[in-house]
C-alpha cells in the first residue's frame, strides 16, 4: 500500500479547507480561487473539445433519425420523439451511468501505472452492460402499456413502440461504446475519438435516407439506421483498440479473469448510473409536469426549449466534466493528492467561465434562439422572461457537472446519489409544483424549482468534495491483487 504523502513529501492528515488553511504563506485559499494554471488549463481545454465534440457527434445520430422520421407525419414525429425522450431516460442515460464505473477503476489503475488492469475492467463493465441492456430492451419490449399507463397518447404510444422495438440493437451497441470511450479517454487518448464518432455520424445521414426511402420499411427505419450507426461505431473503435500500438500495455485480449471483477466493478457501476439518471430524470418530470398545466401546450412548449437548451450548454460542460475525472483519477492513482486538488479547481474555474460565456450569448440572442425553436411570437416574448433562469440554471449545471466528474474519478459516487436524489426529488421538485401550480408563475415557477435543486446539488458536492479528506482516499499499490478501496 503506497503512503498518501502530499507533494512536498509530508504526510498530509487534514481536510482539502484545514491544508489551505495552515498554508497562510502563498495566499492561502483565496489566491487558489482566483489565479488560474495556464498550463494546467491549456491540457485541460484540449483534452475536453475532442470529448465534446465526440459526445454531439453520438448525440446526433438518434436525433437526426427522430428528424427523418418527423417528416413522415405528425403522428411518426410525435412517436419518434416520444421514443427517442424514453429510450434516453431509460436507456442510455443508464448506460452512460454504467460506464461511469471505468473513469473510477481505470482512472486510479492508470495513474498506478497498473496498466494490464485496464483492460480486466473494460471487460467487466461490457459483461455489466450486455446484462442490463438484456433487462432494459425487455422494458423497451413493452413500451406500449407502459406508456399508455403514463396517460400518453394511444396512438402515438404505439408509434413509439414500433420505433422503440428498432432501437433495441443499438442500445447494447451504445452500452460498450460508452465503456471503449472510457476506457480511452482515461488514458487521455481523446483526439482520435472525434474521428472515430464523426465518420459513423456523417454514414448515419445516407443509412437512414436510405432505410426511410429506398427501402419497405419507411418509418421504421429510422430507428433500425440508429442501431446500424451504432454498431459501425462499435466496430471502428474496436479496430482502432486492436490494430493501434497505443494499447501494448493496456490490452492483452480477452480473459476470463474479468469475471472476477464484476461484482467490485458493479459496486461502482450501480451508484454511478443512479447519479446520472437522478438528473435525466428530473428534467424529464418537468416537462411532465409541464403537459399537466392548464395552459399545456404554451408551458410544455417553453419548458422543453428550456431542456433542449439546458442540454445542449451540459454538452459542453461535459468535456470538462471528463477531464475532472480523468485527470483526478490520473493523480490520485499517483498518489499526487495535492496536484489531484489543483487540477479540480482549474476545471472548476473553467466551468464557470464557460457557463458564463454561454449565458451571455443567450442573453442577447435569446430571440434568434427561441426562433429554431417557434416562429410564435407569443412563445418567443415567454422564453425572454425565462431566460434569466436558464443562465442561473446553465451556471449552477456547468459546476455541478465538473463536480460529478470529480466524484466518478475519486469514486465517490454514491454520495452524489444521496446529494442528487436529496436535492433534486426532496427539494427541487417540490419547490417545483408548488411554484407552478399554486401561483401565476406557471412557467417559470417549474424553472425556479429545478434551479434550487441545481443549486444545492452544486453546494453539495462542492462540500463533499471539498471537506472530504482527500489524503485519505487509499489507492493500493498493486491493483492486480486488490481493488482500489473507495472511500
Amino acid at each position: 500500500m503506497q503512503a498518501n504523502t502530499s507533494s512536498d513529501g509530508a504526510t498530509a492528515t487534514t481536510p482539502f479547507i484545514e491544508e489551505d488553511r495552515n498554508r497562510g504563506g502563498d495566499g492561502g485559499w483565496w489566491r487558489k480561487v482566483l489565479v488560474l494554471d495556464a498550463e494546467e488549463a491549456k491540457n485541460q481545454v484540449l483534452f475536453s473539445l475532442p470529448m465534446i465534440l465526440t459526445n454531439v457527434f453520438y448525440y446526433a445520430i438518434p436525433l437526426v433519425s427522430v428528424m427523418f422520421a418527423g417528416h413522415l407525419g405528425h403522428l411518426q414525429l410525435a412517436g419518434a420523439t416520444l421514443a427517442n425522450s424514453w429510450a434516453t431516460v431509460t436507456g442510455f442515460a443508464f448506460m452512460t451511468g454504467l460506464s461511469g464505473s471505468l473513469e473510477t477503476l481505470c482512472g486510479q489503475g492508470f495513474g498506478a501505472k497498473e496498466y494490464r488492469m485496464l483492460g480486466i475492467y473494460l471487460q467487466a463493465s461490457c459483461i455489466i452492460s450486455f446484462l442490463f441492456s438484456i433487462i432494459v430492451s425487455i422494458c423497451w419490449f413493452y413500451t406500449e402499456p407502459i406508456l399508455i399507463l403514463l396517460q400518453q397518447d394511444p396512438d402515438i404510444s404505439k408509434t413509439a413502440a414500433l420505433y422503440m422495438r428498432y432501437l433495441i440493437p443499438g442500445l447494447f451497441a451504445y452500452g460498450f461504446i460508452q465503456n471503449i470511450l472510457r476506457f480511452l479517454q482515461t488514458q487521455s487518448i481523446v483526439m482520435p475519438l472525434v474521428f472515430l464518432s464523426a465518420l459513423p455520424m456523417a454514414l448515419h445521414f445516407g443509412i437512414v435516407y436510405a432505410l426511410v426511402h429506398w427501402t419497405s420499411l419507411g418509418f421504421k427505419g429510422a430507428p433500425l439506421a440508429v442501431s446500424v450507426s451504432l454498431w459501425i461505431s462499435i466496430l471502428l473503435l474496436l479496430v482502432y483498440l486492436f490494430r493501434s500500438n497505443k494499447f501494448e500495455h493496456t490490452w492483452h485480449g480477452f480473459s476470463f479473469e474479468s469475471f472476477s471483477y464484476i461484482l467490485a466493478n458493479l459496486k461502482i457501476a450501480l451508484p454511478s448510473a443512479a447519479m446520472v439518471c437522478l438528473e435525466y430524470w428530473a428534467f424529464e418530470i418537468l416537462v411532465f409536469l409541464a403537459g399537466l398545466m392548464s395552459n399545456a401546450e404554451l408551458t410544455t412548449s417553453l419548458i422543453a426549449m428550456c431542456v433542449n437548451t439546458e442540454m445542449i450548454a451540459y454538452m459542453i460542460t461535459y468535456g470538462l466534466s471528463a477531464a475532472a475525472s480523468t485527470r483526478v483519477s490520473n493523480e490520485l492513482g499517483s498518489g499526487n493528492h495535492d496536484r489531484a486538488r489543483s487540477a479540480m479547481l482549474v476545471t472548476l474555474k473553467l466551468s464557470v467561465l464557460l457557463a458564463l460565456t454561454f449565458s451571455l450569448a443567450l442573453a442577447f440572442g435569446h430571440n434568434i434562439w427561441a426562433g429554431f425553436f417557434s416562429d410564435s411570437a407569443e412563445i418567443i416574448e415567454k422564453f425572454a422572461s425565462l431566460t434569466p433562469l436558464l443562465a442561473i440554471s446553465i451556471t449552477f449545471d456547468s459546476v455541478q457537472g465538473v463536480l460529478s466528474g470529480v466524484a466518478r474519478g475519486c469514486g465517490w459516487q454514491h454520495l452524489a446519489v444521496y446529494a442528487n436524489f436529496g436535492t433534486f426529488y426532496l427539494i427541487g421538485m417540490p419547490i417545483a409544483v408548488f411554484l407552478g401550480f399554486n401561483s401565476n408563475l406557471q412557467a417559470k415557477g417549474l424553472w425556479t424549482g429545478l434551479i434550487c435543486g441545481l443549486s444545492l446539488q452544486a453546494s453539495t458536492l462542492l462540500l463533499i468534495t471539498l471537506c472530504r479528506n482527500w489524503s485519505k482516499i487509499d489507492i493500493p499499490a498493486n491493483t492486480e491483487k486488490k481493488n482500489p478501496v473507495i472511500i
